[in-house]
Parts: structure tokens; sequence; C-alpha cells
């Protein structure tokens, strides 16, 4: 080995590459699968160059080892030098750099030239994936064959001595077919993971200094964006981290500015929505939730806290300062139509300016095992590989959502498996192999969990009722929740990523049942009046015989008593409308409900 250097002392060489140089000597094939597309850091003096997996391979066997020459083939293409002579090429192979060689066996043909010759030469056969997409109808088997069977046959030679290797660059293990590498100790199979700490340090170490203002940062300073662009990076490629250094320079950012290029790369756009939220109406968040939710102060008040959190991007920032969690997560629980949803759709409404800028998923529709599919896309091979999934491709589409989760206790308990990787790390990697950044977004959990327990004959009891304060239902909600994530699916984990953010509703109780009346009322006036040009006049006994109806039960909450209304109010009023049939720009004014028979019915009267 070149200047008798041990692999493992190699400072800045990826693992991979110090395994391929010390079983150069032993081995006389091998399979290097996985990162294959990426760039790898080669050290040259006190630099170190960021170069593809040919290149790379090539400088390590000829610094390192006393290899001469290394070639590469590329199917359809022909043989490219990588590092030697091309004198030594032409005498071994007979052909000039740049021929072209269509079929594999007239490669093979050359192959065999260089892996028997006397020359320490080794042999790169990239695009190795491909070869059974492109090959004639026996071209691959016959010159997996002749490869195959050159492994066997093939001895060792030089002082000290080693081999000529053939190097397989294949994207998956199992591109190759089994009987080629499987028990066979002629080849070596290696896989290359994405780069690790180490690796994205010398990356990191030798791009950042193509950013402008880098030369003038003290040393500390540099220092410092090294460890941040590391960390800001991590689970990335390497030829991202060299895309987001072209994307900074690109859009006139400087070196302090490595942790802006990287979310700009994430989301895949420059404009920050958190950044231009309205600071005064952040700041004044519980004031305009209330306005749509009703009888849920304590709620609100905890959720305006972490949207305020939020805006600051502090979710997560005790725990590291390269957090790339979620905006923020909440978790409401409480029983039904109590404004639940109706708050999720009021944050996005705070936040983007519009209710509809949220992301729903009712996870009722994910109660079977392998529905995680419709949300992340199908493995490579089934179908609807190439559709993607729904949360992913949403999110891709649009990074900055609030995505609401409803009723997540209906979902599969594998499901929820992918809310570790979503809370944890802030992505998620789809079907199709792409990387998704939640680091923008808001996640919304809702349950419905503790409202109710079902019993061994299969009977629903409701655990909580409208009697019960505030301080009981939360301390019952809030330990079923526990309870359920802890004992009952066994998935503690989760619960300790919601953390703190569990939000408990109270039911509608009756001082605030007049405030949401009296806003579904006057919907009712709005849509008569903007869609008909009728205006509409309620006397106060009506409203307070509906009023005194509704109260009766609450157990259904806000959508109970949109119901309700429905019945009493609506219906009656639209059998009054077609009675009077008023004019347009005429007042219907309605003075009286009563009950005949089973029905309620309005009476009333048309003004001007």
């Amino acid at each position: 080995m070149a200047n008798d250097i041990i692999p493992e002392k190699i400072k800045g060489i990826p693992k991979f590459a110090k395994e391929l140089l010390r079983f150069c000597s032993i081995t006389c094939q091998f399979v290097l699968f996985g990162n294959i597309y990426d760039l790898f850091p080669f050290p040259q003096g006190e630099k170190y160059i960021p170069m593809n997996i040919t290149q790379f391979i090539a400088h390590l066997l000829t610094t390192y080892d006393s290899y001469k020459i290394v070639i590469e083939y590329v199917p359809l293409e022909g043989f490219r030098l990588l590092k030697g002579d091309e004198g030594i090429f032409t005498n071994l192979s007979g052909r000039k750099i740049g021929d072209k060689v269509v079929t594999l066996l007239d490669a093979y043909e050359t192959i065999e030239k260089f892996i028997t010759g006397d020359e320490k030469a080794a042999v790169v056969i990239n695009f190795s994936s491909r070869l059974p997409e492109i090959s004639c109808s026996r071209d691959l088997p016959d010159f997996l064959y002749h490869t195959f069977k050159l492994s066997i046959n093939i001895n060792q030679k030089g002082n000290p001595p080693s081999y000529n290797p053939i190097i397989f660059l294949v994207e998956k293990e199992n591109d190759l077919p089994p009987w080629y590498t499987v028990e066979n100790p002629r080849i070596r199979t290696i896989p290359i993971p994405k780069p690790d700490f180490e690796i994205r340090r010398w990356i990191a170490q030798a791009l950042l200094p193509r950013m402008d203002e880098w030369t003038s940062l003290p040393e500390s300073k540099k220092e410092e964006l090294i460890k941040d662009f590391v960390n800001l990076t991590s689970g990335m490629f390497a030829r991202e981290m060299l895309s987001i250094v072209v994307l900074s320079k690109r859009e006139n950012l400087s070196a302090r500015e490595i942790g802006e290029a990287t979310r700009r790369y994430k989301v895949g756009v420059s404009e920050n929505p958190w950044a231009k939220i309205d600071k005064e109406r952040l700041n004044n968040a519980e004031e305009f939730l209330k306005r749509r939710v009703m009888g849920q102060e304590k709620a609100i008040k905890q959720a305006a806290t972490i949207l305020r959190r939020a805006f600051f991007n502090l979710s997560g920032s005790q725990f590291s300062r390269y957090s790339n969690r979620p905006k923020g997560v909440l978790f409401f629980a409480g029983p039904t139509g109590v404004g639940k949803t109706e708050l999720a759709k009021a944050i996005t409404e705070l936040i983007f300016g519009s209710e509809h800028h949220y992301i729903r998923f009712d996870m009722s529709e994910f109660s079977h095992e392998h529905s995680d599919q419709r949300l992340i896309g199908a493995p490579p091979g089934y179908v609807g590989y190439d559709v993607g999934g729904e949360l992913t491709n949403a999110v891709k589409q649009n990074p900055f959502s609030v995505i609401l989760f409803d009723e997540i206790e209906k979902a599969h308990p594998k499901i929820l498996d992918i809310f570790l990787q979503i809370l944890d790390d802030g992505r998620l990697t789809s079907g199709r192999g792409e990387t998704v950044y939640f680091s923008e977004t808001l996640i919304i959990f809702t349950s419905n969990l503790g409202v109710y327990e079902v019993t061994s004959d299969g009977k629903k009891i409701q655990r909580i009722s409208p009697g019960m304060s505030y301080d009981e239902i939360e301390k019952i909600l809030t330990e079923a929740i526990k309870e359920y994530f802890t004992f009952k699916i066994a998935r503690p984990e989760i619960l300790n990523r919601i953390g703190e953010n569990i939000i408990v509703f109270d039911f509608i109780r009756n001082e605030n049942v007049k405030k949401i009346l009296d806003k579904m009322l006057n919907n009712v006036r709005i849509k008569l009046e903007e869609d008909k040009g009728i205006k509409l006049e309620i006397s106060d006994n009506v409203q307070q015989k509906i009023y005194e109806e509704i109260v009766k039960d609450l157990s259904m909450g806000g959508r109970g008593i949109g119901n309700k209304l429905e019945l009493l109010f609506i219906n009656p009023l639209s059998e009054l409308l077609f009675k009077l049939f008023p004019q347009t720009e005429s007042t219907v004014v309605v003075n009286e409900l009563v009950k005949k028979d089973d029905r309620w019915e309005l009476n009333g009267r048309v003004v001007g």
C-alpha cells in the first residue's frame, strides 16, 4: 500500500472507502450500493475536494495503493480513463479512449484484458443497475456469467500479491442477481450510506469557502458556521449541501446566512409566511380566536402561546439550536362538537389569512395497517408507486401549512409511527424516496379519547358530562390519553413527542350558548340578505324559545346546537318564506315560534 498508509488512519475518508482499500488485496470483485450518485470528499493537502464516486475511487486506489490505471465502463458508451496513463490503456485494450462499445460482451473482452493483465489496474462498471434495461436478449446473462467465472478463476499477482478488481456500482443491493453475490467469498458487497457527521464536516469545509464574505470572517466564526451547516444538513446528501451553497450564491446570501439558505433549499421557496405574520395580530391572538371559538378560553390561551412560540421558531430549541421540528404541535382533546376543528381553522386564518390553507386528514380512513401507503406512497414495485403519498405530496406542494389529523385514535397504531419521524426530525421520506420537510408546518391532532368507555359487552359509556367542572374533565381526558399511548398501543414515545401540548376542551356551557346562537342566527341573516336581498328580524321571544330548547341537551356541542337550530328555526323559516314569498329588499319579521304535533312552525309578516 502506497506510503504504508493504514486505511483506518486516513482522515476524512468514508468507511466504505477504507473497506474497499483494505480488501482490494484479498477480494477480486466488489458491489458498491446505495448512495452512489453523491459527492465524496477527497483529501488534497490541507483541503478536501468533492468528487463523484468514480473519480473518488480512482484517486483512492492510485493515491493510497499502487494502482497504475483505473478505468470506467459506461454501458452503451464505452470506456473512460479515470486515472493513469492513456498509453497503458491503449496497450492493454487495443482501443482508444472514447471508442464506442455497445455490446456487453464486447466490453467484457476489454475488461478481461485489464483484470488479467500485468499492470495493476481496476475497472469500475458504472450504472450497473441499468444493465437489465439496456441489454440484448442474452447479452447480460452471458456478460455476468463471464465476469462471475472470472471471479472464480483469477489469481493474485504482484508483490505483495493483490487482485485487479472489478467494481460494480448499483443503486440497490439486489440489483445484481442473488446467484452472483450470495455466498461468494470472491465478491464483497459494501453499502454506501448518506454522509455521516464527519463526512459532512469535510464537505462543509470544502464548500463554505465558496460563499460570499467567507474570507473576511474570523476563524472562530468560520468554525461556528461549519458546525451550523453540518447540523442543519443532517440526513442530507453531499450533493444537496453543494446545491445549498450554489443557491446561496444565486440569491446573494452570505456565509453568515447559511441557515436561511438551507431553509430555502428544504422548502423550495424564499418567502416565509411565518415571518410576515402581523405581530400585533398575533399578540392579540386570543381575541381573534374567541370570535370564532366560544367558551374555550383556556384552550385558546394555550394555543395562542404556542403560536407565539412558533413565530420566534423556538419549538424544540431547548434540545438543539438546529431543531428541524415542526413550528408547533397541538393535541386537541375533548367531546365532539366543542370547537376543536373550528379552532384549527381559526388558527390557519390567523397565520395565513385564510382558513382554507390547512390540510385535513380524517384518521378513521387510516384504520388498516397498510393504509400508511396513502400518506407516504406505495414502495417501489407496487401499484401507485409513481403517484406518491397524500401527506408527502401535500406538504411538498405547500410546505407552509397547518396539518390537521382528525380523530387520531381511529388510525392504526402502525400509522402513528410516521408521526415519530415528523415530530422528532421534521421530515418524512416518501415511498419514492423523496425527503419532505415539515419544519414550516403546524401540526394539530384532535381526539375524543377518554370521552367514552367501551364495556366488555361493547356498550359505550360516557365518562364525562356537562355537569362536571372543567378541572375534572381535564384530569380524566389527560389521564385517558396518557393511558392510551403508554399502555393500550404501547407508543409512549409518541406521547413524549407531543409533550405538554395536550389542550383539553370544555363542554359548551349554558352561558356560552347565547353567544353561539347569536352567531349562527346572524349567519342565517347574512346568507338570506346576500343571496335573496331579504332582511330578517327575529323577535326576542323567538330567540329565547330557541335558547330554552337548545340548552335542554348540550351533549353534542356546537354541532348539536347547529342541528337543533336547523330543526327549530331554519326549516320552519323556509316554510314561512314560501308562504309569504317576500320581494327583494323587503323585511321579514319573525315574531312567534310554536310546536304543532311534532313539528315546529314560525309565524311572521313582511314589512316594506
